[in-house]
């Protein structure tokens, strides 16, 4: 039997393939990080019913009661509406958020005196919400693909062993903030702080802070939290006094329609 002669040129293709497939997949620990963080459990819905206070130097703290409902859609898309119950200033006012698979948001605010809805141009998302010290962004789900993350190291942080996270939007200009740096416990992918850069990169100008969470119904629930403004020193506070999950909320409930009328949305009040 005559042996069959191999090509060197197969003999050198084949030697390639098998170092391509050999080779190792670039890790990419501060993406993962980013991700985990981004898919932690929290529910296909949830119902929070709690409080913001707004507190600057010189004033008594200022209180508003309010309710929120949270969504996760088909393909990735989720829904948001804020609503405040008290003080009658404020009461009815409402907030809609709907963030796209594409990582794009829509948002949408009901103000009762103008009986209108009005939709949120992307110039305006860091304008304030109602004068705290939440931006319309901050009150969007941001997808991690929009940043460029890298880990900076490990730091104590509410007294967790945390991993630093830095995040730097991919494209110039989408975002109001330069970056971000995020404090993060690595056992449940939670931040413990949030450092935002908005005008100059080395300096922050708003921290968020973490002051307690609890597990409701299974599901880490943040029920004490803080965002700072480190210039004026005006401090946002929101404390979730009750959070339901899994209430299989309707998607009638995100819409306009419903924004305008909170008749709409009370039966699903806690």
């Amino acid at each position: 039997m005559h042996s069959r002669s191999v090509s060197p040129r197969y003999l050198i293709a084949s030697l390639l393939l098998c170092l391509v497939c050999a080779a190792p997949v670039r890790a990419d620990p501060a993406g993962d990080l980013a991700q985990r963080v981004y898919d932690r459990p929290n529910g296909r819905d949830l119902t929070t019913l709690g409080r913001m206070v707004l507190t600057e130097r010189g004033r008594a703290p200022r209180i508003r009661e309010l309710v929120t409902y949270r969504i996760d859609k088909s393909g990735g898309e989720t829904a948001n509406l804020i609503r405040f119950l008290d003080p009658e200033d404020i009461a009815g006012t409402g907030l809609l958020s709907l963030d796209k698979a594409d990582g794009s948001t829509d948002q949408w605010l009901y103000l009762p005196a103008l009986d209108r809805v009005r939709r949120i141009s992307s110039d305006r998302k860091g304008g304030r919400f109602v004068g705290s010290d939440l931006y319309f962004e901050d009150l969007q789900e941001r997808k991690p693909s929009k940043d460029r993350h890298r880990l900076l190291g490990r730091q104590t942080e509410n007294g967790i062993l945390c991993d630093v996270l830095e995040s730097i939007p991919v494209e110039t200009g989408e975002s109001i903030y330069l970056k971000r740096i995020s404090w993060i416990d690595p056992a449940t992918a939670i931040p413990q702080r949030v450092d935002y850069f908005e005008r100059d990169a080395g300096t922050p100008s708003k921290r968020w802070l973490l002051r307690a969470k609890k597990r409701m119904q299974g599901y880490w629930t943040l029920t004490d939290s803080r965002m700072v403004d480190l210039e004026s020193g005006h401090e946002t506070r929101l404390v979730i006094d009750t959070a339901l999950y899994d209430q299989k909320l309707p998607a009638k409930l995100f819409t306009s329609q419903t924004l305008a009328d909170e008749r709409l949305e009370s039966d699903y009040r806690p």
